[in-house]
């Protein structure tokens, strides 16, 4: 059962949260986190990307980067932009972009649990990006951005949050430069502490939403503090990471879209005979996948929609029947010679929430000659692959929205 612990988060005094809290440190690149810090000292980018803070063409992973990154967390620190509470404590994290609202805890979790699988994963991780984060971890001794996971939803947890949303005072409430409001409550009813944890020790399983390279590097981490710690009790913060759990049905994963450079020598009408062999299709003015097995496809100026064939695709292989799978399966491999979307650089991915109009632009702009719009995944979808001990298609979940790092660190 789900091992989970209330901490003393280092956070922001309320009067900078919102000027602190930055995007995770994995959905921007150097010059964008560059340009949106630029006018900001207190932007928690100069912690989890701090190679903005050396002239363009620094090595991101040289060691200089990651000891400026503990610097500039001393900085924010020893200035008072930050303080740690003096309590263990769990804290509500919630957002609201747009209709939609999602909640969650800010709790520790164990490591052991990580890594004897009652977390359980759905992606492979790549280990320079594990060293990355391992590095990060270690220079400046904290967890900087949490692991998004998920549960299946317990009547009463919902209770003990919608109880505690009732009750607890704000601590920040800001609306972003995307237009996601984050809100964040700290739970101070002891009471409801312990309910929590007794409640979350009956949940068997926590699932890895977002966040493998962080999970795994915080394993790592905790194996190295562990091996150089002679008087190790295993009741140090550096067994337990950082996370955001959210009841699964209250999650919004978008699709992650596709687009391909070429038609692999085809001719168009080859293209969409070869196609019929697997799929029904028909021109639409409106492509987006209403349900699984439809497919949203841009070529020549027109939009089409494909619909699985209903005596194809049938399998026990819950990776089989994602439809991401079946795209690659039985178009993007056998019709594109898309062997390996991991490696073949004709394809290209393109996250849900730009929209379909992305990938037309990106078609009559040349970019590409084809796009195709999926359907999302469930966040059920995501646990029956982790359940069966399998991993998700590379690029398949674009969750939405994306927690804010520096709203709550993890000092280990």
């Amino acid at each position: 059962m789900a091992i989970v612990k209330p901490f003393k988060a280092l956070r922001p005094v309320p009067e900078k949260a919102a000027s602190i809290a930055s995007p995770p440190y994995d959905v921007v690149d150097t010059e964008e986190a560059r340009e949106m810090a630029k006018d900001n000292p207190h932007s928690f980018l100069h912690v989890v990307r701090s190679e903005i803070d050396f002239p363009p063409g620094t090595d991101p992973y040289s060691p200089i980067v990651y000891q400026k990154a503990a610097e500039n967390l001393n900085r924010l620190n020893n200035d008072g932009a930050l303080f740690r509470d003096e309590i263990p404590a769990y804290y509500i994290y919630s957002q609201r972009m747009g209709g939609h609202f999602q909640t969650g805890i800010v709790a520790c979790c164990a490591v052991d649990d990580y890594d004897s699988g009652i977390i359980r994963k759905h992606e492979l991780t790549r280990k320079e990006k594990e060293d990355d984060r391992l590095r990060h971890i270690l220079t400046t001794s904290a967890q900087t951005g949490p692991v998004f996971l998920m549960y299946k939803d317990v009547t009463n947890l919902d209770i003990l949050m919608k109880e505690s949303c009732d009750r607890e005072p704000i601590l920040y409430s800001f609306t972003a430069p995307d237009g996601v409001e984050h809100i964040a409550q700290r739970i101070s009813d002891p009471k409801c502490i312990e309910n929590i944890t007794k409640e979350f020790a009956s949940v068997p399983n926590l699932y890895v939403a977002d966040g493998h390279h962080r999970s795994a590097a915080s394993s790592r981490a905790c194996a190295e503090r562990r091996k150089n710690n002679p008087s190790h009790t295993g009741r140090e913060e550096y067994n337990y990471f950082m996370a955001v759990l959210f009841p699964a049905g209250t999650l919004k994963i978008l699709p992650y879209n596709r687009i391909v450079k070429d038609l692999a020598g085809l001719t168009r009408n080859d293209f969409i005979a070869r196609i019929k062999q697997q799929f029904k299709v028909s021109e639409t003015a409106n492509p987006v996948p209403a349900m699984k097995g439809q497919f949203g496809m841009y070529l020549d100026g027109k939009w089409h929609l494909l619909f699985e064939k209903p005596w194809g695709h049938k399998s026990d292989n819950p990776v089989a029947k994602l439809d991401c799978q079946i795209l690659q399966d039985y178009l993007l491999g056998p019709i594109l010679g898309i062997k390996d979307p991991c490696t073949d650089n004709r394809i290209g991915f393109v996250g849900g929430i730009h929209g379909h109009p992305k990938l037309k632009n990106m078609v009559d702009n040349g970019k590409a000659t084809v796009a195709f719009l999926l359907h999302p995944v469930t966040p059920e979808d995501i646990m029956s692959v982790s359940d069966s001990g399998k991993t998700m298609p590379p690029k398949s979940t674009w969750f939405e929205p994306k927690l804010k790092s520096g709203l709550f660190i993890h000092q280990i």
